[in-house]
């Protein structure tokens, strides 16, 4: 048990017991397996289960867990996210670069790269953004050594090798989904804090937050993955997503600043399948019972059906873990919690 203050859903706004529909869901079988669920709304816990199952970290195999609000889970791809604020949080320190300059220009050790012109044209925005215009290739399973991702973890320099892809779009114009996009960011970070992403997140993020028990996995070379190592307590990322809906705020003081969360949620680019993005969070709306008009909704997503939801308007911050790792159709059970159960009782939105 956490140490929010718990309320009923009733009480929250929710329409039903969100705990039987969802045993409903499961017994159904329109809902897969999941590790944890957990649901808060305006600072308040209406919903927290935890579940058994097989689990890994980062292909290693854990066996069958039993999970709590103790245990550490992969967040995967979340953890982009999370990079995400501690660059908001870094760039009004002033230790990083601002949004329009090169991103190039942070690696004077490259004076090839450096002197390019068109990758000049490449900035930290577009960095954040994903539309950095540079060939790169996830769409590949993480166990082919092929994978960009795989193929960067591989090479003797992380960060030339992704600086170094070949230009195939204008940069800003076309999205590519990008884990060496984020290992810059997560290089920037380091380098303008002059501490370890992980020390900064932990100073920066997640002592305001209370939080003080993650692990944050690294390469060969021992940088820690700005992309996919963050481990956290399912409690812990809701502590996130909760201050996030708050406008960055918890228990009266600023985290996270106010104006980086409004432009991370203003999409930069919409995706083909018509979903929003920008700053390393996606972004879309529902139709909400509660609501005359669609609810705006906000997320960060990972392999295996990690999932941060955020629905700022309604202040409604949910969290689910899973498992299956590298199976496509994971995004689904995700995708009818958040917009069947927990969007779809919404009595106010």
């Amino acid at each position: 048990m956490t140490d929010w203050n718990r309320v009923a859903p009733e009480a929250a706004g929710f329409a039903v017991n969100l705990e039987r529909k969802l045993a409903a869901g499961f017994e159904s079988g329109l809902l897969l397996p999941i590790h944890a669920l957990l649901v808060s709304r305006g600072g308040k816990l209406v919903l927290e289960q935890y579940f058994e199952g097989e689990d890994e970290s980062w292909a290693d195999s854990l066996g069958r867990v039993e999970f709590g609000p103790e245990v550490l889970h992969d967040l995967r791809s979340v953890t982009k996210s999370v990079v995400g604020l501690l660059y908001g949080i870094a760039l009004e320190r002033g230790l990083v670069p601002p949004i329009d300059a090169p991103v190039i220009d942070a690696f004077p050790e490259y004076p090839d790269l450096v002197a390019d012109p068109e990758r000049r044209k490449v900035t930290v925005g577009h960095t954040l953004n994903m539309t950095m215009g540079m060939e790169w290739d996830e769409n590949k399973p993480y166990t082919d050594p092929t994978n960009s991702e795989i193929a960067m973890e591989m090479a003797p320099d992380r960060y030339r090798f992704v600086l170094d892809r070949p230009i195939v779009e204008e940069p800003g114009k076309t999205w590519i989904y990008s884990g060496g996009a984020v290992a810059l960011i997560g290089a920037l970070i380091e380098r303008g804090t002059g501490k370890p992403i992980a020390e900064f997140a932990r100073e920066a993020l997640f002592a305001p937050l209370g939080i003080t028990d993650f692990y944050w996995m690294a390469g060969s070379d021992g940088v820690a993955s700005p992309a996919s190592g963050l481990r956290l307590r399912a409690p812990d990322l809701l502590r996130i997503g909760a201050m996030l809906v708050d406008g960055g705020r918890h228990e009266g003081r600023q985290v996270v600043p106010e104006a980086w969360i409004e432009g991370s949620w203003t999409p930069a680019i919409t995706l083909p399948d018509g979903l929003g993005y920008g700053r390393l969070w996606y972004m879309h709306e529902a139709p909400a019972p509660g609501s005359d008009t669609p609810l705006r909704w906000v997320g960060a997503f990972g392999n295996g059906g990690q999932r941060l939801w955020l629905a700022p308007e309604a202040g409604v911050a949910c969290v689910i873990y899973a498992g299956d790792y590298n199976l496509f159709e994971r995004w689904v059970t995700p995708a009818r919690i958040w917009r069947e159960i927990v969007l779809g009782n919404l009595e106010r939105a």
